[in-house]
């Protein structure tokens, strides 16, 4: 695999030298890919992915809840349902039930932007959306209303599982599949610029509203998808994976070294899925795929989903080392 990662940017140099030398610059047909200039956009204005989950001054996209409650420095948009945020939410919150109106109310925001869902999951890929749209320090709510207070702990409490354990294509087997180098993927946009073709993107993505798969179906049928478990490498071993996952941790459009995997190394004709331990993670990773162009989804819950009653856990531990708090309600 490190041979693959020391070869990757010679491959990239002689694919886009052979695109160069057969495209007839006189031909008004000829086009650029809007993914590829995207791209560069991103990561010459320090837009890569690592600064989406960790901004540059270093606030991660997930917030706890803080002990004492007190949310009075943060815009709270509440993405839940007008009935459930009837039925309890943190004070002072603005409720946005449907998901393509969280641009608009953003645009309200005179505060840093707090997302609040039911579980953190649909919080923090609206969090991804709103980083690549500007607003930096937007965070989400780890956890989200499930972290809060018992009453509102049922979504997370009724999604754990362990629906890995003893099947057939879940494996310890510590050796991770080599990577292949693909071109980028093709997206139509009106834009030509970079900064224009991220609004367009980002607008787009918002528009078509989270998007996450079912733990179960990609267990039945891995082959099916592109499938990277956002682990370090002890815990894809310790934790066992699905059966033929990569390991793209971390996940770069652009990456500086030979431990660093990146986007180009996703095959884009297939369904892109991530996992990660809880499922916030990983639906970071999805919104930003789905700007690019790729056809992602994130994988609901997480390690919680497939195996929460592991051994091998030391954080994110639904029910183990987290737990809800008991915070005020509002009505």
């Amino acid at each position: 695999m490190k041979n693959l990662f020391r070869n990757f940017y010679l491959l990239l140099a002689i694919s886009t030298l052979a695109f160069t030398a057969c495209k007839d610059d006189t031909d008004p047909t000829a086009t650029i890919n809007p993914a590829e200039t995207l791209m560069d956009y991103l990561v010459e204005t320090d837009m890569d992915l690592n600064h989406v989950l960790k901004n540059s001054d270093g606030q991660k996209f997930v917030m706890a809840a803080p002990a004492d409650g007190n949310l009075s420095s943060k815009y709270i948009i509440d993405i839940r349902s007008a009935e459930a945020f009837n039925s309890g939410h943190i004070a002072n919150a603005v409720n946005v039930p449907d998901f393509k109106n969280i641009l608009t109310e953003a645009a309200k925001a005179d505060q840093p932007i707090l997302v609040v869902c039911y579980t953190g999951q649909t919080a923090c890929y609206a969090t991804s959306l709103l980083r690549l749209y500007g607003y930096h320090d937007a965070q989400a709510l780890k956890w989200g209303m499930s972290g809060w207070n018992e009453a509102t702990a049922g979504p997370w409490d009724n999604a754990i599982g362990d629906i890995s354990e003893g099947h057939n294509n879940w494996s310890f087997n510590a050796a991770e599949p080599a990577l292949g180098v693909f071109e980028a993927p093709q997206f139509i946009s009106t834009a030509l610029e970079g900064e224009a073709i991220l609004k367009e993107r980002v607008e787009y993505i918002v528009a078509q509203g989270f998007k996450g798969v079912e733990a179960t179906d990609v267990l039945e049928s891995p082959s099916t998808y592109f499938i990277n478990n956002y682990f370090n490498t002890t815990d894809y071993s310790a934790f066992g994976h699905v059966d033929g996952a990569y390991r793209m941790n971390p996940l770069l459009v652009s990456p500086g070294s030979t431990e660093e995997a990146a986007v180009t190394n996703i095959d884009p004709s297939k369904k892109v899925v991530t996992y990660c331990y809880t499922g916030q993670t990983s639906a970071v990773i999805t919104a930003y795929l789905r700007v690019l162009g790729y056809d992602a989804y994130s994988l609901k819950f997480g390690m919680n989903k497939l195996f929460n009653s592991s051994a091998a856990w030391t954080a994110n531990q639904w029910r183990g080392d987290s737990s809800p708090k008991n915070l005020p309600l509002e009505q």
